[in-house]
């Protein structure tokens, strides 16, 4: 609180100047615009980070409730195309019929992580590239329910990659190292883990989230007509 308290003001103040005055800027506009859009950007940086620090050092007890993981993944997809609608977000047609024993709103969070790095993946490209795209999928069977985020962004580093999902490793030069830190932590809350690989499909990093096996709903028998003498 005695970091993020400060940020609200920082970034009204900088606000109200310009709104206040940029109609009587009468010379170097684009100076001013610009330092009043770095002010806003980086104050919104900080209160970022600050928030992952937090929700790192304060993870909560899952509560744990029965689920639709097809929902789970639907809701953030839906939040990415949103967000950023310059990506193409794919996502195959999920399995139906499953109960996930978890916390939702955890999960949620762990999704909506590895769909952020997804994008932020792209986004970091440098020079011209085909258009964005991020593949998301649900597959389930006997051994595991997966959570599967592919894209085609900068990918992964050869060199120390088993590390990115340790505490404040990262490779953005903005990046906090929590990000993938609390989405392994979710995950083997629930009894999963995360898996980091080279993409399949794309042509950059596929993130697996992989949890126990769920349950399915069992098909429903199909009615027979009973058979009378005579009919």
């Amino acid at each position: 609180h005695e970091i993020k308290n400060p940020l609200t003001p920082i970034q009204l103040s900088a606000e109200r100047l310009r709104r206040k005055y940029r109609h009587e800027i009468t010379g170097d506009l684009e100076t001013f615009d610009r330092c009043t859009d770095t002010i806003i950007r980086q104050v919104g940086d900080i209160g970022r980070m600050v928030d992952e620090f937090s929700a790192f050092a304060r993870m909560p007890t899952p509560k744990f409730g029965s689920h639709d993981p097809a929902e789970m993944l639907r809701a953030g997809v839906f939040a990415l195309r949103v967000a950023s609608p310059d990506i193409a977000v794919e996502m195959a047609e999920p399995p139906e019929g499953l109960t996930f024993t978890c916390d939702d709103r955890m999960v949620g969070q762990a999704l909506t992580n590895v769909l952020k790095n997804a994008a932020e993946a792209i986004a970091g490209r440098s020079g011209a590239h085909e258009k964005g795209r991020i593949l998301a999928s649900l597959h389930a069977d006997e051994q595991a329910m997966c959570f599967i985020i592919e894209d085609n962004g900068v990918g992964l580093p050869t060199r120390d990659r088993d590390r990115l999902t340790e505490p404040y490793v990262t490779t953005r030069e903005k990046g906090t190292g929590l990000g993938l830190a609390i989405v392994k932590r979710i995950a083997e809350e629930h009894g999963g883990e995360l898996l980091l690989s080279d993409a399949q499909t794309l042509s950059g990093a596929r993130v697996v989230l992989k949890f126990p096996p769920v349950e399915q709903a069992s098909a429903k028998p199909k009615r027979t007509k009973k058979v009378t003498d005579g009919v």
